[in-house]
């Protein structure tokens, strides 16, 4: 039996109540901080089935031996300051119109979107943000001194953005507009003409576009035309790590590809929070980049399989119902009883081990995220565990 402690967790904090130094606690982060590890069925988190480190080094049919033999000779020195040269190489390789040099590294995603928050927003600039979504995208340029405005993402419209009401937000100090794509935690996606629409809307401003593509091209349909921003605007700033694609969240490394005044902007702020992102991760991270489309096929038969099962559940399920996710690696469940998610969540996990996400982490009362890309015998488990704890709740 998982204990919990309330003190830890409550629902004022997750409502923003704890604030320090000018900014909000992280809801999402302070969830998964005080529970993940003592879940017994995570299906909360948001990266695909992590690789071990012999399964990495043999992706590619190498003997394992062989593969760290080879990392014997290494000197552990900082490395190449803004990522290694064969790094930004295979990153840039990801993108059609983006060359090595618009590559920087950085520790993450999160890393990536906090510098260009802390080099392009300043006080007094207007920031607009997709709402629901990753905390980080409207808390951060809140904090650096932005007004923030939220464009809403709303389940009768799948999640996606009213353009309408996108220009109607615009305002001539519009300095950003931020997205996330696929949308974590929905699952939504935008197609190339809805981003080539958010750009011109953007352009008749001036305004940047950023995009956290964490989870870039883990799509369920082969057929969807899903560009990067940074492909399809000249002002464009795409996020993005190796965490969840290839599932080396272990790894801290993700990127920012962007038009290189940003960049240069981005390297000017960067020296004073961050000199490398560790020479070795970066070698592991380069082997995994060489073998992008094996792990990418093995990220979407995990998540092809793992939402046929999860649609498969919730067609049986009465109390929950969603807007089908279309990409990612999460969906938003709405549940129809009376009971706080936080509640929900935390009596879920003290009686039975399984972990959600409570919906007041993305200002969602009455759902939960459920993350469906670890492994099919979890989900499988997970999703047991909460039928079988919805039953007694009745």
């Amino acid at each position: 039996m998982v204990k919990y402690d309330r003190q830890v967790f409550n629902a004022e904090n997750l409502q923003g109540g704890m604030e320090t130094m000018k900014i909000k606690a992280f809801s999402v982060e302070e969830w998964m901080n005080a529970y993940e590890t003592s879940a017994k069925y995570n299906i909360a988190e948001t990266f695909v089935d992590s690789l071990t480190l012999e399964e990495l080094a043999t992706i590619d049919g190498a003997n394992a031996d062989d593969f760290f033999r080879s990392l014997y000779p290494l000197k552990l020195t900082y490395g190449h300051i803004e990522g290694s040269p064969e790094f930004r190489r295979l990153v840039a390789s990801l993108y059609a119109t983006i060359d090595p040099h618009q590559v920087l590294v950085m520790n993450g995603a999160i890393g990536a979107n906090f510098l260009v928050f802390y080099s392009l927003v300043e006080p007094g600039d207007h920031v607009i943000a997709v709402h629901p979504t990753y905390q980080q995208l409207y808390e951060l340029p809140r904090s650096f001194g932005a007004t923030v405005d939220f464009l809403k993402l709303r389940p009768e419209h799948h999640f996606l953005p009213d353009l309408d009401e996108l220009k109607s937000l615009i305002r001539p100090n519009t300095k950003m507009i931020c997205l996330n794509n696929p949308n974590n935690p929905a699952g939504a996606l935008m197609e190339r003409d809805m981003l080539e629409q958010i750009a011109e809307i953007a352009r008749s401003c001036g305004a940047y576009v950023l995009c956290d593509e964490v989870c870039m091209n883990l799509l369920q349909d082969d057929d969807a035309d899903v560009p990067s921003i940074a492909d399809v605007y000249e002002k464009g700033i795409s996020t993005s790590s190796v965490s969840k694609v290839l599932s080396l969240a272990g790894l801290r490394l993700g990127w920012i590809a962007a038009p290189q005044e940003v960049i240069t902007e981005c390297m000017k702020h960067r020296d004073y929070t961050t000199i490398s992102c560790g020479i070795l991760n970066e070698m592991l991270a380069v082997h995994a980049l060489k073998n992008y489309d094996k792990i990418l096929r093995r990220s979407r038969k995990i998540l092809r399989d793992n939402l046929a099962l999860l649609d498969e559940w919730v067609e049986k399920e009465a109390a929950f119902s969603y807007v089908k996710p279309r990409a990612g690696t999460t969906a938003l469940l709405k549940y129809d009883f009376e009971v706080p998610s936080v509640n929900f969540c935390t009596g879920l996990l003290a009686n039975t081990g399984a972990f959600l996400t409570p919906g007041t982490c993305f200002d969602m009362e009455g759902h939960v995220r459920i993350g469906y890309a670890c492994s099919t015998e979890v989900l499988q488990a997970g999703l047991e565990q909460i039928s079988g704890y919805v039953r007694k709740m009745k």
